[in-house]
């Protein structure tokens, strides 16, 4: 039996839970997911009915070699970051603003972490001494600009992002409620502007997670830092990213110049909320696969911190065009087709 089944049967310990919940308990890529829990009801060691699951008798004979896993804080998320009182006034003012923020289009892969995933991402990058300077943003669903400008902190924000409505929005506010941040459309796939090359310490990004496409995201973030000791933060799942994809990136990080220093496991997490993916969860292949809607946020990912140990190279230095290869390949079970 391979560790996946073991996770699969230690959740099920708990109870009967719901399938999107116990794809988020085990750590494997989305096709590999479904090899292995096929696997077991071949077995007759577990059964689904209206997407919840539950083990047999012969299930839970098996299963209970295995401890129940349940060990996650609660009080954190299980990210180990509360959220203290400055943040939370920032918090405050951050969800008013995102009432109003545009729906996520399928057409560029949108969807965001949740507020609170934003805030405790602020937390973890404040604790590293590094909100007080110049913050580059490559794409901004989540609207980390607006909620890093709300802190008063950085020297300077600034974010580029293929769609307009968001560009429009982070600007509005900025004006709004005089922040220091500022927003202008571009795709990653044509050659990087020469204005913002070199001249900021941070870079942030959730980039899609196709080996082309997260090339380009880091490519495009690296080619905006300063020098060594810069730094970058950005989101990295299991579920659509495999350990062969993992190796390929992290290969891709050292190439650039850059060490890992930080992996925080199941940091952020993606609300299946009006504005999010929920309103296009049809069109996910994971949808016409399980049959039944998301009743769990399940969707979640890894927030990494990479540091630049000499000067940044970005392995696309000009235009890359790829179209949908950017957001699509064969572990792209999340992703809208």
């Amino acid at each position: 039996m391979n560790r996946i089944e073991i996770q699969i049967l230690q959740s099920l310990l708990k109870g009967k839970i719901s399938i999107y919940q116990l794809i988020d308990e085990q750590d494997a890529s989305l096709p590999e997911f479904f090899e292995s829990f096929e696997k077991l009801q071949a077995q007759e060691l577990l059964k689904v009915a209206s997407g919840k699951v539950y083990l047999t008798e012969k299930g839970n004979e098996i299963a209970k070699a295995f401890l129940k896993s349940d060990a996650i804080c609660k009080a954190c998320e299980g990210t180990g970051y509360k959220i203290d009182p400055f943040f939370r006034k920032v918090l405050k003012d951050f969800l008013e603003i995102t009432k109003n923020r545009p729906p996520a289009v399928e057409k560029f892969d949108q969807g965001y972490i949740s507020e609170e995933g934003v805030i405790r991402r602020l937390e973890f990058i404040h604790e590293r001494g590094e909100l007080y300077g110049k913050i580059f943003v490559v794409g901004d669903d989540d609207l980390f600009s607006i909620a890093v400008s709300l802190t008063g902190l950085p020297k300077k924000v600034v974010v580029v992002d293929i769609d307009e409505r968001l560009v429009n929005f982070i600007n509005s506010v900025a004006k709004e409620r005089g922040l220091r941040v500022e927003a202008y459309v571009y795709d990653v796939q044509r050659a990087f502007p020469d204005d913002f090359k070199k001249k900021f310490d941070v870079f942030v990004t959730d980039p899609v997670e196709t080996i082309p496409g997260i090339k380009l995201f880091l490519s495009r973030g690296a080619s905006t830092l300063n020098g060594v000791g810069s730094s970058a933060y950005f989101g990295l799942t299991t579920l659509e990213a495999s350990r062969k994809k993992w190796f390929e990136i992290e290969k891709m990080i050292l190439e650039m110049g850059f060490v890992i220093t930080d992996i925080k496991r199941r940091f952020n997490v993606y609300p299946a909320t009006e504005k999010s993916y929920s309103q296009f969860e049809e069109k996910l292949p994971i949808f016409k696969k399980l049959g039944v809607k998301t009743d769990y946020d399940w969707y979640t990912s890894s927030l990494f911190r990479i540091e630049a140990i000499s000067e940044p190279k970005p392995l696309v230095e000009g235009e890359m065009i790829i179209d949908e290869h950017v957001y699509k390949d064969d572990e792209s079970l999340a992703t809208p087709y």
